[in-house]
């Protein structure tokens, strides 16, 4: 979306400020391994700028490490947070080497030099010679993964990245593609215009306007996803509906008159990036978080925030406490892996994307999240699944079936309650259409959900 010149002009000013007042007082970033037992504890002080929160917690996400505990406090010019950390195993980070490293990229990530974006702007796009940004959200609806990665085919599209969330009968997806061909960017722009235009056409007569933008560019996925899904509101829901997929409440926001603080509450399940999911929600609404506190050693999350507006203001009409919690639910049930896990492996090869989720849709499978990635010729593909009835427990002899057309061992199932672990590696030579695609580097997309 262009910006006004005014606006464009009074974002840079302050972007500038911003720099200088980091620049006089550049972030300490200290970590401690004695004073927690289980868990390595991260101290970030900074000077405070609106979204810094997220900035630090998107570091921490984007590290792989889990937050067990945090304490929030960015009230008035400083920003003081306090957080205990894990790595995947849920131990403490002890190798010194690692330890640095972490120190160093939050430094780098929000100092005077960072590379993030201004946390007020739209999470758009920067320039990127390496590959060219679609992002698609519209209807969700059996079929449609397959049908997009057929038309970015059939468009001599090759996908080295994407992301496909679905949430409340609404998808969204960010991908990266090259020409097959040349494996550039793809810039000319009538050809931009011919891939936007089938793609929206796959979405033509759906109940709400499909949006489809190609251009050359980089941005952090997942935050794009939260905003793009957010601007399409797949948090609104029928009354009777919110009341069936939320029978017990997870969020709850009441006012504290006497400070001026909305203080909003969250109780749910915990799992991987649900502080990140939150955090981003809520500064993507223009929220600011004052102070706050996290807890989630145990089976269940707690999320405690004391947030104003950026105008400065608490929460002031019901209106907008429904708001803001139906929007925090739907950042927590978004990622929330609803389906059958599908893990795909193998040599990238050209239709690979497309022919695989046709199979799925043949197969009555939907795909409820996609997560797919290209690295030099290895495609890896993960896929969340369920039958026609809405069911993740798919049938063995469907999953049989698809296993035996793509290769038992280039698509393992995770996670089914009957199904056997795999045994002997077959060979993955035998993976299906392998000898009607020459290799090259693939389309191997990876879209909307179905």
């Amino acid at each position: 979306m262009a910006l006004a010149d005014g606006e464009t002009s009074s974002w840079d000013s302050d972007d500038e400020y911003q720099k200088f007042i980091q620049k006089m007082n550049p972030p300490r970033v200290t970590i401690d391994n004695i004073s927690c037992a289980n868990a390595t504890v991260i101290h970030v002080d900074s000077a405070n700028k609106y979204g810094i929160l997220l900035e630090v917690v998107q570091v921490l996400t984007d590290l792989k490490l889990i937050v067990k505990k945090a304490y929030i406090s960015s009230d008035g010019g400083w920003f003081m947070d306090v957080f205990n950390v894990t790595n995947q195993s849920g131990h403490k980070i002890m190798d010194e080497s690692v330890l640095e490293g972490i120190k160093d990229y939050i430094y780098k990530s929000i100092g005077p030099d960072s590379c993030f974006l201004p946390s007020r702007r739209a999470i758009g796009v920067e320039p990127s010679s390496d590959y060219t940004l679609i992002e698609l959200t519209g209807t969700d609806r059996p079929g449609l993964l397959s049908e997009v990665s057929a038309v970015l085919t059939n468009l001599e599209c090759n996908v080295l990245n994407a992301e496909v969330w679905t949430h409340n009968k609404r998808a969204a997806a960010v991908i990266q593609v090259t020409d097959r061909k040349s494996g550039l960017a793809i810039s000319d722009a009538e050809r931009l215009g011919r891939i936007k235009e089938r793609l929206s056409n796959v979405f033509k007569g759906r109940s709400r306007d499909a949006k489809t933008t190609a251009t050359m560019g980089v941005t952090h996925t997942e935050r794009r996803l939260h905003q793009m899904m957010l601007e399409d509101r797949d948090y609104e829901r029928y009354d009777k509906d919110w009341a069936n997929a939320n029978p017990t409440q997870m969020v709850s926001v009441v006012n504290w008159l006497q400070k001026d603080y909305s203080v909003v509450t969250i109780r749910c399940k915990d799992r991987p990036k649900l502080l990140f999911d939150t955090v981003c929600t809520l500064t993507d609404m223009q929220y600011v978080v004052f102070h706050g506190s996290v807890d989630t050693e145990g089976p269940q999350a707690y999320q405690e925030y004391y947030i104003r507006h950026v105008d400065g203001s608490p929460v002031n009409s019901e209106a907008e406490r429904k708001r803001i919690i139906q929007c925090l639910e739907a950042a927590i049930e978004r990622r929330v892996s609803e389906g059958l896990k599908l893990e795909l492996s193998t040599g990238d090869r050209v239709g690979l994307l497309s022919d695989v989720t046709r199979i799925f849709r043949e197969n009555g499978l939907t795909v409820t999240r996609a997560e797919v990635s290209t690295r030099g010729d290895k495609a890896t593909n993960t896929f969340y699944v369920r039958d026609a009835a809405g069911s993740s427990v798919v049938e063995l002899k469907t999953l049989e079936a698809i296993r035996q057309e793509i290769g038992q061992a280039v698509l393992q199932v995770k996670g089914h309650p009957d199904h056997p672990k795999p045994l002997a590696q077959e060979s993955p030579t035998r993976f299906l259409f392998s000898s009607l695609f020459r290799p090259r580097s693939l389309c191997n997309l990876g879209l909307i959900g179905s």
